[in-house]
């Protein structure tokens, strides 16, 4: 099955995992500088425990990253369910590759400058182009 939609499915993938290279080249430096935090003696916990101990501009690609893993999810599942269906070329493919952008500059935003009203205007106008994509595979399912 080939499907344009795919294509936008692919580079969100891939950018997600430059996000995921670039909170390591920003944290680990960060890690080695610090005199507060020894990873050698460090016993469970998570990234998000890091938020406090190391400057916040280090952790915004890391917060970044875990966004990826939130309302993009959705995205996977209504490109592939729309590819599966048959509609995923055309106008799909082009609110897709749309959702992919706006996913991309919400990362720039967030992980370089982090202004709170840039981000939230380019995550809802994302969320508008998801709700199209799922309102068009429902009327595709129930037609």
């Amino acid at each position: 099955m080939h499907s344009q939609i795919l294509q936008p499915v692919v580079v969100l993938l891939g950018w997600t995992m430059v996000v995921w290279v670039w909170l390591f080249v920003r944290r680990i430096p960060a890690l080695n500088k610090s005199e507060t935090i020894d990873i050698n003696k460090q016993v469970g916990g998570t990234g998000k425990d890091l938020d406090g101990l190391l400057d916040p501009r280090t952790q915004w690609p890391a917060h970044n990253f875990n966004h990826l893993h939130e309302s993009p999810t959705l995205f996977y599942v209504v490109a592939l369910l729309l590819a599966f269906v048959g509609a995923g070329d055309g106008m799909n493919a082009t609110i897709a590759w749309a959702y992919v952008v706006l996913r991309i500059i919400h990362s720039f935003i967030q992980i370089t400058y982090n202004r709170v009203l840039h981000r939230f205007i380019v995550y809802f106008l994302s969320g508008l182009a998801l709700i199209a994509l799922i309102l068009h595979a429902a009327m595709h399912v129930f037609h």
